[in-house]
């Protein structure tokens, strides 16, 4: 099954964080099929930029976002 999910990036206690397209058995960091975006909670408010399109071509492919990710393209502006 493909997931969009976050895989973190960033030094220690400085996460930074990258919303990809994977198959669900890879590991969080592991191999990732797209790169749709990130998200920098460091900043204040927090930086989120996600390419809106690609995120609603991969749901509509069957790709399930977990739950954070439904919450950050909530905030980016996908119903």
């Amino acid at each position: 099954m493909v997931k969009i999910r976050l895989k973190r990036l960033g030094a220690k206690k400085a996460p930074f964080y990258r919303v990809v397209v994977s198959e669900s058995r890879n590991a969080r960091n592991g191999k990732s099929i797209a790169n749709i975006g990130y998200y920098n909670p460091m900043t204040d408010p927090a930086e989120i930029k996600i390419d809106i399109d690609q995120a609603k071509d991969w749901i509509a492919k069957g790709a399930q976002p977990s739950e954070t990710v439904k919450k950050l393209l909530k905030i980016a502006g996908l119903e």
